[in-house]
């Protein structure tokens, strides 16, 4: 046999030590070996308690195999009821700290920032403001952005409207402004 020395390997070695040693020393009284003085009964024992612990290990991992499987099974649906029955009794008892006690619970507290952690979140909150440049609202309302040389052209809906024809621009008459010149004055 080789070297093996696995929990399974010894199991195997073990049960063939007992099959020899039935077949061969059922008549020897003593067997000497490790400078001591075995019967060939306690040595099946030892043998057989080996092989009877190592069933007993493997019987109880596939016992702990099948619970763990089952547990996995189970437990998300568990934690889930277990969940939302923990919230019904804060619920219930959101009033009753002695009653929330009795559950192991305590009741919901509103947690007050320290005077530490405000003056932090307002040193944090302006310097946020300076370095994006915002302001307040009073401020914001005083700054309008200017457009130039945007052409707006509005796009009417419907059937295109029809202008009548301009009748020819009349002659100007004496004494009166000529198109995009000054009066003349005498």
């Amino acid at each position: 046999m080789g070297n093996s020395t696995g929990k399974s390997t010894e199991v195997a070695v073990a049960t063939q030590l007992i099959a020899g040693t039935n077949s061969q020393f059922t008549k020897t009284q003593k067997l000497s070996f490790a400078s001591d003085t075995f019967t060939p009964a306690q040595v099946l024992a030892q043998l057989t308690l080996l092989v009877t612990l190592r069933q007993a290990v493997d019987a109880a991992r596939a016992a702990l195999a099948a619970k763990l499987s089952a547990e996995n099974a189970q437990l998300p649906a568990l934690r889930a009821f277990m969940k939302v029955y923990k919230a019904f009794v804060l619920a219930t008892f959101s009033n009753s700290p002695d009653v929330l006690a009795a559950f192991g619970l305590e009741p919901k507290t509103k947690k007050t920032p320290s005077v530490q952690t405000l003056a932090a979140a307002a040193a944090k909150r302006e310097a946020t403001r300076t370095a994006r440049g915002t302001k307040g609202s009073a401020q914001k309302k005083g700054v309008k952005g200017a457009v130039t040389g945007v052409e707006i052209t509005p796009i009417t809906a419907g059937s295109p409207v029809v202008t009548p024809a301009t009748a020819a621009p009349s002659a100007p008459t004496a004494g009166s402004a000529t198109s995009g010149g000054t009066p003349h004055t005498t």
